[in-house]
């Protein structure tokens, strides 16, 4: 763990921990994703023949297709292809298009989803095969630029696969789930109770936005809507007083965010605010940055953090 940890520009953490930056361009009616992903987009490896990404988490898990990093390392040269033009960022994008387009499999209730192939350590272990919401929703962004951007026909069938477990409840083979105050949250992991991972819900959602306004089906709307409704009720939830929580507290064990998902709150909130005008969202990433700024704040979640992992997963 302290290897890991203490390496993230080499070990296996490479890929995730850049830093989270809101992409501008892309409020401007431009093609581009929300988040401008210039770490992610300098990935150095390892990649597949075809130049699709793979993670590194050594130990018994190896090598691995990971579907959301091959989603967003796509987004992100997508985003550095709308900026420069350059060939060799197309061909990357359209890669990890195609690798999504047919690699999406049936789980145990017959509903297309891309799969995880590789056990991972959460409250719950998750055991292979098992996808995620996060994982439909980036993989749907992408799909769907490649659809406006090129004339493959295969990328809108893939899309609209895609956007289904994301308008179907965790009991029928979705991602979606209702809780008892009837708010609306996309998982990222299919655990029970669930856990409202709050980087992963707003990512998944963005998928959500994405597909509606493309798409123009009303179904999707309907999710958007009442999933920002979610959002902005709850949102408050993941605020300590001093700091912000991974996933939503459910009364025993609190899980504090690293400083990078921290950091990744605030850029989400301040884009789900640029797509809604919804003034809790930007009020909410003013208080959590505030907290960052604060060295006796950041130290403090260090070491609470630090705990945790050695504690529990």
């Amino acid at each position: 763990m302290l290897r890991v940890y203490a390496h993230r520009r080499a070990g296996p953490l490479s890929f995730w921990y850049e830093r989270p930056e809101m992409n501008y361009a892309a409020f401007d009616r431009g093609p581009g994703y929300f988040m401008r992903f210039a770490g992610k987009a300098n990935y150095r490896g390892p990649f597949d023949l075809e130049g699709v990404p793979l993670l590194d988490y050594r130990g018994d898990i190896g090598r691995q297709y990971n579907p959301i990093a091959i989603a967003q390392y796509g987004l992100a040269r997508f985003n550095a292809w709308t900026d420069s033009g350059d060939t060799a960022d197309r061909t990357a994008w359209i890669g990890a298009a195609n690798w999504l387009a047919r690699s999406m499999r049936a789980n145990r209730l017959g509903v297309k989803v891309w799969m995880h192939d590789f056990d991972w350590p959460y409250r719950q272990p998750l055991e292979a095969p098992w996808y995620s919401g996060l994982a439909q929703g980036s993989g749907l962004s992408l799909l769907i630029r490649a659809a406006q951007t090129t004339t493959d026909p295969r990328y809108a069938v893939a899309a609209h696969l895609a956007f289904e477990p994301l308008h179907l409840d965790a009991s029928q083979g979705g991602v979606l789930v209702t809780d008892a105050n009837h708010d609306m949250w996309i998982e990222e992991y299919i655990v029970d109770p669930p856990t409202h991972i709050l980087n992963g819900f707003i990512w998944a959602l963005w998928g959500v936005y994405d597909y509606a306004h493309w798409s123009g089906r009303a179904e999707a709307f309907q999710i958007w809507e009442s999933c920002v409704a979610t959002l902005a009720k709850r949102v408050a939830d993941f605020d300590t007083g001093w700091w912000s929580l991974y996933e939503s507290p459910d009364g025993t064990r609190e899980m504090l965010a690293s400083r990078y998902y921290h950091t990744l709150h605030i850029t989400q909130l301040n884009v789900m605010y640029r797509l809604t005008g919804i003034d809790a969202f930007s009020a909410c990433a003013d208080r959590f940055q505030s907290y960052l700024d604060r060295p006796s704040h950041r130290a403090l979640a260090f070491g609470r953090k630090a705990i945790f992992k050695l504690r529990h997963y």
